[in-house]
C-alpha cells in the first residue's frame, strides 16, 4: 500500500496546493495589470487553476518519482532509444490512424464539415503547434501516468489492478469542465472552482460516454507499456491522439442540431461513435501485440 499512501500524498500536494495558491498568483498578475502582462493578465481565474496543477505536478514530480524508488529513466520505462524509436513512430502511426478513422467517419456521416479555408501557413503552423504539443505532452504524462503510477502500482498489485486504477486517475484529471469565472477572487475561490470543475460527474450525458472514453483511453495506454515493456509506444501512440484532438477544430466545423452524445462535439472523444472507434482500436492492438514472459513484451 505504500505507493497509493505517497501517490495520495502527492495529489494532495497538486490540488490543495494548486486552491491555495491559484488565487494568490491571480492576484499577483492582476496588481502587475494587463498592460505589462497582456492577455496572461485577463485569463479567467478557472486557468490560474489549471495553471497551478500544472506547475505543482511538475514541481512535485521528482520527490514523488525519488519516494517510489524510481531512481533511472530505465525505471520509468525509457530504454535506449536506438533499440525502441520505430516502436514511437509505430504508436504514432496507429493513434493518428485511429482518430483519422474517427473524423473521417463523422465528416462522412454529415455530423460536422471539412474546414480547409485556411491560408498554407496558418494551416501548416497550427498542425505543426499540435504535432510538438502532441509530442511534449505524451512524454510528460506517459512518464507520470503510466511510467510512474501504474509501473510502481503494478509491483505492488496484480497489474490489471494497477491498470485500472492508474487509467481512472488518469480518467479523473482530464475530465474537468470549463467553468464560468467567479464574481470575486478570494481564499477560498480556487477550492470552489476546483468543485465546480467535477461537475461532469454530476451530468450523466457527460458522464457516459465522456468519461469512460478516457478510461479506455488510459487503459489502452497502460496496456501497450505492459505489452512492449518501454513507454516508447505509448508516447507515439498518446502523441497521435494529442495531435487529432488539437487540430480537429481546426479542420471541422460544428453543424447546428447534431447529437453530440452519439457522434461527439469539439473534443472529439466525447461521444459513443468514439467509444466504438477506442475499443476497436484496443481490440487491434492486442491483435499486433504478443506477450512474452513476465514483464517483457515486444510488438510484432
Amino acid at each position: 500500500m505504500r505507493p497509493i499512501r505517497i501517490l495520495v500524498i502527492y495529489l494532495a500536494f497538486i490540488f490543495l496546493g494548486a486552491a491555495l495558491i491559484a488565487p494568490w498568483i491571480y492576484e499577483a498578475f492582476q496588481l502587475i495589470g494587463q498592460h505589462a502582462l497582456g492577455n496572461i493578465a485577463a485569463q479567467p481565474f478557472h486557468r490560474y487553476v489549471n495553471r497551478s496543477l500544472i506547475i505543482l505536478a511538475l514541481a512535485g514530480l521528482w520527490p514523488f518519482l525519488r519516494a517510489l524508488g524510481i531512481r533511472s529513466w530505465r525505471d520509468l520505462g525509457f530504454a535506449p532509444v536506438r533499440l525502441h524509436w520505430k516502436g514511437a513512430v509505430a504508436g504514432f502511426a496507429a493513434g493518428f490512424f485511429s482518430l483519422a478513422v474517427l473524423a473521417g467517419l463523422v465528416i462522412l456521416l454529415g455530423a460536422r464539415s471539412l474546414d480547409l479555408a485556411h491560408s498554407p501557413m496558418h494551416l501548416v503552423a497550427n498542425l505543426a503547434g499540435a504535432l510538438l504539443t502532441g509530442i511534449i505532452v505524451a512524454i510528460l504524462e506517459e512518464t507520470l501516468f503510466r511510467g510512474a503510477l501504474f509501473g510502481t502500482l503494478r509491483k505492488a498489485q496484480p497489474w490489471p489492478l494497477a491498470l485500472g486504477f492508474s487509467s481512472a486517475i488518469y480518467a479523473i484529471v482530464h475530465f474537468f469542465a470549463k467553468v464560468p469565472p467567479p464574481a470575486s477572487v478570494n481564499w477560498l475561490s480556487g477550492f470552489r472552482t476546483l468543485a465546480e470543475m467535477l461537475r461532469g460527474f454530476a451530468d450523466l450525458q457527460t458522464l457516459v460516454p465522456g468519461f469512460f472514453n478516457l478510461l479506455i483511453v488510459g487503459a489502452i495506454l497502460a496496456l501497450m507499456f505492459q505489452r512492449t515493456g518501454n513507454l516508447y509506444f505509448s508516447i507515439g501512440l498518446h502523441a497521435g491522439w494529442i495531435f487529432w484532438l488539437k487540430s480537429y477544430g481546426l479542420l471541422t466545423n460544428k453543424i447546428s442540431g447534431v447529437n453530440t452524445w452519439l457522434w461527439g462535439g469539439g473534443k472529439m472523444i466525447d461521444g459513443w461513435l468514439a467509444t466504438a472507434i477506442l475499443l476497436l482500436t484496443l481490440v487491434a492492438l492486442l491483435f499486433l501485440t504478443r506477450q512474452t514472459n513476465g514483464d517483457s513484451h515486444a510488438v510484432r
